[in-house]
């Protein structure tokens, strides 16, 4: 199933998230904007699991940052170590209401409140392989690729209309 439909109102959106988890999404985006990281949500990666957030740094460092809204979201989701393979750091992202201690130390940890984020704890640096970089580079590329095809193509103009 792909992440964009040009059936939709907003291609870019594909409803799974709920509101909670898009507001702390919007905070981080924020965040990593001005941090001048790439952003790309939801993208699948090799083993068929799907990041929340994936950012690539300046320097070409890849973060992938899980977005969890209660404890109960976090205690569920057994998936989320399958992403250390993908990723130079793994962080969490939460809001407010979720106690920040339920989050593993060996991962970073941001706060986002909608408007922004903030960076609780910072996640341990494992370097990728080359090969799994280069891999996961192309698959993001691609993917952000798509997705602007997509948008392109939902706002039904042609390039003589602009």
């Amino acid at each position: 199933m792909t992440l964009v439909s040009i059936a939709n109102d907003n291609p870019l959106i594909d409803g799974r998230q709920s509101a909670r988890a898009m507001m702390v999404r919007r905070g981080l985006q924020i965040l990593l904007d001005e941090m001048r990281h790439a952003t790309l949500p939801e993208l699948v990666l090799a083993n068929g699991r799907r990041a929340d957030l994936v950012t690539v740094s300046e320097k070409g460092e890849i973060w992938i940052i899980e977005i969890k809204t209660s404890i109960e979201d976090f205690r569920v989701d057994c998936k989320w170590p399958d992403y250390r393979a993908y990723c130079d750091r793994l962080f969490f992202a939460t809001h407010r209401e979720v106690p920040l201690d339920i989050f593993p130390e060996d991962c970073g940890l941001l706060l986002s409140d909608g408007y922004g984020a903030h960076l609780m704890r910072d996640a341990p640096c494992h370097r990728l392989a080359p090969a799994t970089r280069k891999s996961l580079m192309l698959n993001f590329s691609r993917a952000a690729a798509r997705r602007l095809l997509m948008a392109e193509w939902a706002t039904g103009r042609s390039f003589d209309e602009t």
